[in-house]
């Protein structure tokens, strides 16, 4: 974060548990460590014990719980929250919106209406959407459906970066999929052996995290604050001693 500058620093963690869930333990190490909001996905309630830290923040105002966030198109009466309102580093009001795409996913709520009506209420000019999704072309779709009107739309999910990083005609930086802070020798973080023979017979078994050639993947957003708008988006994918490893 210091060798960008970095004001604000946003985490999809919702694997972070040995590859599976959140716990409130591991959202309290992130937050030590430097990262102001906390997003996750559709496996937000693999742990339990997440569901209690989310009706914690409902009834605690300055609760650190506010800053995980799970998908705000979940059906209301859902614990947690999908949207994020603070001030960055440098004194600069934000928002940070939590999306879940519905194509290849579990259905809920539609997405692109849920924006809109979070959208309508929220004040700041900086404003960050993490669209956790699996259909490419829903991501692509979200991103021009909020091009102008949000700072970024950055995908999670698949956990393969995609090379398609770019500032939209109206201002929003994108990029389909960010990629996976997690071990690059692997399939999507889990021990590749293990998927292959899935592959191979069919027959179903217990994913383990794998933990080879561990890497970072990010992207790092540059804005005007007066506007929202974008000026450029970077892609970064570092190994653990913190060595580029994009090609």
């Amino acid at each position: 974060m210091k060798e960008h500058s970095v004001d604000l620093c946003i985490a999809n963690g919702e694997n972070a548990a040995g590859g599976f869930g959140l716990t409130p333990q591991i959202a309290e190490e992130f937050f030590d460590l430097g990262i102001d909001v906390i997003t996750t996905g559709n496996h937000v309630w693999d742990k339990r014990e997440l569901v209690d830290y989310f009706n914690s923040a409902m009834e605690e105002p300055y609760s650190p719980a506010r800053r995980v966030l799970r998908p705000a198109n979940y059906p209301a009466g859902t614990p947690g929250l999908g949207l994020y309102e603070g001030t960055s580093r440098a004194g600069v009001p934000y928002s940070v919106v939590n999306l879940q795409g519905r194509v290849f996913m579990q259905s809920i709520d539609d997405p692109f209406r849920v924006a809109d009506q979070l959208l309508e209420k929220i004040a700041s000019k900086v404003i960050v959407v993490d669209f956790h999704a699996e259909a490419t072309s829903e991501k692509i779709a979200l991103g021009w459906y909020l091009d102008g009107r949000v700072t970024a739309v950055i995908g999670t999910h698949t956990h393969i970066p995609t090379a398609d990083d770019r500032v939209l005609p109206g201002g929003t930086a994108y990029q389909t999929d960010v990629g996976m802070t997690g071990p690059f020798e692997s399939v999507i973080g889990v021990q590749k052996e293990q998927i292959v023979q899935r592959f191979l017979t069919g027959l179903p078994a217990r994913f383990e995290a794998a933990t080879n050639d561990v890497r970072i993947c990010a992207v790092v957003v540059d804005c005007d604050e007066s506007t929202g708008k974008a000026r450029s988006i970077k892609r970064i994918m570092l190994d653990q001693d913190g060595r580029d490893q994009k090609h």
